[in-house]
């Protein structure tokens, strides 16, 4: 087992020798991908100090593997430094900690949510791309005392679309589920996966009312609703906004919730590399009928002297 820590600050780079256990979590449905690095306090008995290397805002990379063949696992920037417990935790966060900042107040209409996030991008860091094809539109968008984060969050919130960057491309991505693909992995319950909690579902066996509710520039409330009358229902509040786009919202929180797949998650290793987005070609000798291609929802990589390991999260069935 390999790995390779690399921070820059202040214009130099620093190497991280010694570690105790890395978290590193990532996932469609959540805003921010975090990397969680656990060091001895002391070595030594000599207390470790970061204060002239490492703090806040410095760019971390994490790169692990076996033999000195190394994958890029994580790249980001320090958000903490905390002590607890006789251990140090260096808390990381993906370039969604750079739109931690305030932004200017401003009330948008009409608008969409390409413009919303051009204008973050345009406002925080110009460095950045926008990649958008989940363009929600809005009759009006209110920003008030808001981070770049807090809109980002609120735009998830509301439409249920997929916003995540892409550190190494300085890309800010936002797409309707399970359209992105990252790539490609194969899984076998006889070959690579050492152990799992899979549960096929059927979408016919889980009724869902999904109700989305909008308040329009007149103060009226519109409301759409789809899904199966009767199910479990699901409400979504949604910022003002025609007709059509809440029947787009409701479409994708039908779907995140009714769906035709694995539910649960395997235990896998650092090999075969995979990431969210990833089509996962699964395959179960014992049970012929759970193969299939899944949309990977989630990862949360862990690495230790106790070894590397992958929880892999699936969802919706691909084909």
């Amino acid at each position: 087992m390999d790995w390779n820590i690399t921070f820059k600050s202040k214009g130099r780079s620093y190497k991280l020798m010694l570690i105790s256990e890395i978290e590193i979590t990532e996932s469609v449905e959540n805003l921010v991908d975090t990397a969680v690095i656990t060091l001895p306090e002391a070595v030594l008995n000599k207390v470790l100090d970061f204060e002239n290397t490492i703090s806040r805002g410095s760019e971390i990379i994490i790169e692990l593997g076996y033999d000195n063949d190394l994958r890029k696992e994580f790249s980001g920037y320090v958000k903490d430094i905390t002590t607890n417990d006789s251990s140090l935790k260096i808390l990381c966060e993906d370039s969604l900690f750079l739109f931690r900042v305030g932004v200017k107040d401003a009330e948008m209409k009409p608008t969409s949510m390409k413009k919303i996030a051009q204008s973050l991008i345009d406002q925080i860091d110009k460095s950045f791309k926008l990649s958008c094809d989940f363009d929600i539109g809005y009759e009006k968008f209110t920003i008030h005392q808001a981070t770049g984060y807090d809109v980002l969050k609120k735009l998830q919130e509301e439409t249920k679309a997929n916003i995540y960057f892409d550190a190494e491309k300085k890309v800010l991505h936002i797409h309707a589920p399970y359209l992105e693909k990252g790539g490609e992995v194969v899984y076998s319950m006889q070959k690579n996966i050492e152990k799992s909690s899979l549960e096929y579902k059927r979408a016919i066996d889980k009724k869902v009312e999904v109700t989305i509710e909008s308040i329009d520039l007149k103060g009226k409330v519109r409301s759409y609703k789809t899904g199966t009358t009767g199910g479990d229902k699901i409400t979504l509040k949604v910022g003002s906004m025609s007709e059509i786009d809440m029947k787009r919202i409701a479409a994708v929180a039908l779907q995140q919730n009714n769906y035709d797949g694995l539910d649960g998650s395997i235990d896998t290793w650092l090999i075969p590399f995979v990431k969210p987005t990833y089509s996962a070609y699964f395959s179960d000798e014992d049970y012929p009928e759970k193969k299939g291609i899944y949309y990977v929802i989630s990862t949360v990589t862990t690495f230790s002297d106790a070894g590397g390991k992958r929880v892999v999260k699936f969802g919706i069935k691909l084909g």
